[in-house]
């Protein structure tokens, strides 16, 4: 840990500190208001580090800062004299003054939340990613309900279980706090003219399919809408593309922002990725007089029912691009018979039954992925044009994407939240993408229209393919040894299963080589009261799935969950530090507003049935409902904290 991040935990811990002397001091203020003696103010449990006498209060430090209290005279149910009969202490008082006192300490929280909020709406809110807050998807999952009946990247989400939504988190608590399923409402957005078609489904919630832990659910979005921007680091730092990268000689500058590859408008880091990895060729043919992009499925000759006349040409064919060093059935090629002069003349059908189905689909995903006819002729593979069918298997050996970036856009300096949806479809033209994705495969073909650049072809490459230093491969391959170790020290076989299958893919995953590429920033400035209204509804709907039983509490923070989020947070801007302060601030006050005995909510209900009632509870009686409502929360932090350091141990160790 450096010195500025251990300087930042020590800031996160006195910022809980602080929140938590002031939910005390409330309690303490109103108790001497009304005449309470009180004893102790201690900040932190345990056993006092630092104490002083001020006004016959003892005040005290304790050394576990998480946490804190205010002991009245008359408070320990434990002592042999009647409580009630202490006049200056908690109980010999009125049952109001008693709601009083324990109703200060929340209250303080949450008026010192909208006091934050208020600071932060005055200074002009936080800069945020723009994927933070977008109702556009990003990436959904192919295997998902949601993408069967039609979703795609670019649709947008109004709503989960009736809740507006209110940020990309709600991707991740909508499915994990449902009772097994999620009512989805939202809008298909047509590409071209920007219609809105409304669509509503309830789908069932299931594993994660990128996540460690199965416990993790999804509805099968997984990520939001993002900029895929290569631009210079922040503070004008350089940003250099990686040695060997297969960016290199592609034409992509600063400041360029990746809007289509291979035939789809781009909306995620993540769609990117998969694009690359999709064993599919983009292919440029003419049918009749027209011009239309196709992706085919690019597979080895090994997985074809290779009759022998087409054999026979692949062999020819294999000879006359220079391939022979390579054998026949090792060869990629595409699922069509054609003739010498790239004319398709039929089907070729696969040895395994699946890859039929998948290769020919009876509902292909787009038009993209419609099945080539008899009579269409192939006029480029890849980008790059095509004569005879011999360069089509040349050139289907090496994976190569076409890649489309938006240069110089014309972006207001942080744009609002509000409005960025809008600005981020806005920012080039539809038809000068589809005119400038006409030039591809075209030898006299323009490279840019507008403020929209066609880069030249690029072949992705695998981790282990990326030409490195010497310092560089050994790192790799230090941490590929280290990755292993991880995997044999899980116990749990089937964690272990799936982390070995999450590292396979990332072996074999093609890249294009871009570092940090970057998402544009937004200004995330909502009044102080709708901030206020959305951190509740975030409490309401984790305390309602947590009784209710569809969240497991260990995805909860405890209190080193909640500095980590601080430290975090505060490292990245004070702001952000600020709106933490003042989201955790609420939450201490809401919690503490519960209905259980040893917490504010208990008392208040306490004083408030012996205000209705006239009826004083026996002292026994308290003891009865206190004490093991004190036990099981003292297990319940022991279970949060101890969840808390596994999430940090497996971060560090990721």
């Amino acid at each position: 840990m450096t010195l500025v991040s251990l300087m930042y935990l020590i800031l996160a811990i006195l910022g809980l500190s602080f929140l938590i002397f002031i939910h005390e001091l409330g309690h303490y203020f109103m108790a001497r208001r009304l005449g309470m003696r009180v004893e102790t103010f201690s900040i932190g449990f345990g056993k006092p580090i630092y104490s002083w006498v001020r006004d016959g209060v003892k005040w005290q430090i304790g050394w576990l800062l998480f946490g804190g209290y205010v002991k009245i005279a008359g408070m320990d149910t434990g002592e042999e004299q009647d409580l009630y009969e202490i006049k200056d202490g908690f109980f010999g008082k009125k049952p109001i003054d008693r709601i009083k006192v324990a109703f200060m300490g929340p209250f303080v929280n949450l008026v010192f939340a909208l006091i934050a909020f208020s600071i932060l709406w005055g200074i002009g809110g936080r800069e945020k990613n723009f994927s933070e807050y977008t109702h556009k998807i990003g990436w959904i999952d192919p295997k998902s309900d949601l993408y069967s009946k039609g979703i795609r990247p670019g649709d947008e989400i109004a709503s989960y279980n009736g809740q507006p939504f209110q940020s990309s988190k709600d991707h991740v608590t909508a499915p994990m706090t449902a009772d097994g399923a999620v009512d989805v409402k939202g809008y298909h957005i047509k590409f071209h003219t920007k219609e809105l078609q409304p669509f509503e489904y309830l789908t069932k919630t299931y594993p994660h399919p990128n996540a460690f832990d199965k416990d993790i659910l999804t509805t099968g979005v997984l990520q939001s809408a993002s900029y895929v921007i290569y631009d210079r680091l922040s503070g004008d730092k350089e940003n250099p593309l990686p040695e060997g990268s297969p960016m290199e000689g592609s034409g992509i500058q600063y400041g360029d922002r990746i809007v289509w590859a291979d035939g789809f408008p781009i909306y995620s880091l993540h769609q990117l990725s998969h694009l690359l990895n999709e064993p599919k060729a983009l292919l440029v043919i003419k049918r009749d007089q027209e011009h239309l992009l196709r992706r085919v499925p690019r597979v080895r000759a090994e997985e074809l029912k290779l009759d022998s006349e087409f054999r026979e040409e692949l062999i020819d064919w294999q000879f006359e691009a220079g391939l022979n060093q390579v054998r026949l059935q090792k060869l990629y090629t595409i699922p069509y018979n054609l003739n010498n002069e790239c004319k398709v003349e039929s089907q070729v059908k696969f040895i395994d039954i699946e890859n039929q189905e998948e290769a020919f689909p009876k509902k292909p995903d787009s038009e993209l992925d419609m099945p080539l006819q008899t009579d269409d002729v192939i006029l480029a593979v890849d980008g790059s044009p095509v004569q005879h069918s011999y360069e089509i298997l040349e050139h289907l050996q090496k994976r190569h994407v076409n890649v489309i970036v938006e240069r110089d856009p014309k972006i207001a300096l942080k744009p609002s939240w509000q409005n960025a949806d809008k600005l981020f479809d806005q920012q080039f033209r539809p038809d000068d993408l589809d005119q400038l994705v006409s030039q591809i495969g075209r030898p006299d073909g323009v490279k840019h229209i507008e403020n929209l650049y066609l880069l030249e072809p690029v072949e992705p490459k695998t981790r282990k393919d990326f030409k490195l230093s010497p310092e560089s491969q050994a790192q790799m391959v230090h941490q590929l040894k280290e990755q292993a170790q991880e995997l044999e020290n899980i116990e749990d076989p089937e964690k272990r299963a799936i982390a070995r299958h999450l590292l396979e893919m990332q072996d074999k995953q093609l890249f294009l080589g871009l570092p940090a590429v970057q998402d544009e920033r937004v200004q995330y400035n909502p009044n102080p009261f709708a901030l206020f209204e959305k951190v509740m509804d975030e409490i309401w709907y984790t305390l309602k799935a947590l009784f209710t039983g569809s969240l497991n509490p260990k995805w909860m923070s405890g209190p080193i969950g909640i500095v980590q989020v601080v430290h975090d947070n505060s490292m990245g801007s004070l702001k952000e530090a600020l709106f933490w302060l003042g989201a955790i601030s609420l939450n201490l006050g809401i919690l503490n507003l519960l209905p259980l005995p040893v917490l504010d909510g208990g008392t208040i209900c306490l004083s408030f049935f012996e205000l209705i009632t006239g009826k004083r509870l026996k002292q026994k009686t308290l003891e009865k409902l206190i004490i093991p409502f004190a036990i099981l929360l003292i297990g319940f932090f022991v279970f949060l904290t101890y969840h808390d350091i596994a999430r940090i141990f497996t971060h560090w160790s990721h």
